[in-house]
């Protein structure tokens, strides 16, 4: 994964914590019976672990996305209705 050379550490230290925070908003609403996070679960870099490198959150990220993505997929018609309940 390539990102723009004007990303930061501290900047994708953010953006992972915006995804674990909508991976667990969506858990919660979905209630999923498989792990879509397996990959990120092992990968055990969470956006506390600042002492990680760059291109370990980098990772991170794209595999929190993944999961993410994953969820919606497979739920796509309710999670959009409840997801649009909240806003």
């Amino acid at each position: 994964m390539k990102w723009g050379k004007n990303i930061q550490k501290d900047e994708l230290i953010q953006l992972h914590i915006f995804l674990v925070q909508l991976r667990s908003n969506l858990e919660e609403i979905i209630h999923p019976k498989l792990n879509h996070f397996l990959s990120y679960d092992l990968l055990d870099t969470s956006p506390q672990q600042v002492f990680k490198s760059k291109k370990e959150h980098e990772i991170a990220i794209f595999e929190l996305s993944r999961g993410i993505s994953n969820l919606i997929k497979e739920n796509k018609p309710p999670i959009i209705k409840k997801l649009r309940s909240l806003f």
